[in-house]
């Protein structure tokens, strides 16, 4: 795939105000197209994860979109609709998926499971919109500002979930976030760093790495499960829900 993402700076009046702060700095407005991208080769493959990493304004978000609008199969986690019932009503699947998946995102606790979505916080509000896509199985999942909402140790929980998630399931995963610390746990096939005012670097997953049973590139043995959030540890009922599932 290819990429060029530009936009066009619009025309603004001249005020006091605006006058007065170029006067000062010595600038004008800006004026033709704001470049992100030009002619960018990014490799984009099924049941694989694109990250976009970077500052407010570098352009991550603007590239996933445009990743989006060339492919088929997406489902935004911001767009989709929460029904007001409980969120383990709301996953279309068996009860024992449903709370293993509900686990993977963050949510595992039983009484969570019970509460509908306008009982949530704006953190797990989210990490139900990644459950809710993930039920869907959709091709890919599409999530702009991921993990932002949440704790840094249970986001790399997740990012480390969606990993095994996306091997598991073959859904593919584009993601955009300005927290560059979930990359190693996320550990995506693509990572895409957009920069402020120069072109984006795109880092590869390393090509020997298999996806099952994946290894972090640089790092020899398993990939290190992250540690417990306090609360609850996730991997642990995710792993007592797969045996529950398989004894049924």
């Amino acid at each position: 795939m290819i990429l060029s993402v530009n936009y066009e700076f619009l025309p603004k009046q001249r005020t006091v105000r605006t006058s007065q702060v170029m006067d000062l700095f010595g600038i004008d407005f800006e004026q033709g197209q704001h470049v992100v991208a030009e002619g960018l080769e990014l490799p984009v493959e099924q049941g694989s994860i694109l990250c976009f990493t970077g500052d407010s304004g570098s352009g991550k978000s603007s590239m996933m979109r445009a990743v989006c609008r060339q492919i088929e199969g997406v489902v935004d986690v911001n767009a989709l609709e929460l029904q007001p019932v409980s969120l383990i009503d709301g996953l279309e699947m068996k009860v024992t998926e449903g709370m293993a998946l509900l686990a993977s995102c963050g949510l595992g606790e039983a009484h969570l499971m019970l509460r509908t979505p306008a009982e949530l916080s704006d953190g797990q509000r989210y990490r139900y919109r990644i459950a809710l896509a993930i039920s869907r199985q959709p091709a890919w999942i599409a999530a702009d500002e991921f993990t932002a909402a949440l704790d840094r140790t249970l986001a790399k929980v997740i990012a480390f979930n969606v990993r095994k998630i996306c091997d598991r399931t073959g859904i593919g995963f584009l993601v955009a976030t300005t927290h560059d610390n979930i990359v190693s746990d996320l550990n995506p096939d693509v990572h895409v760093i957009c920069r402020l005012g120069d072109e984006p670097v795109v880092v590869y997953r390393d090509e020997n790495v298999k996806k099952k049973g994946s290894v972090l590139p640089g790092r020899s043995g398993p990939v290190k499960r992250p540690e417990s959030t306090g609360r609850i540890l996730l991997g642990g009922i995710i792993d007592r829900m797969t045996s529950a599932s398989s004894s049924m």
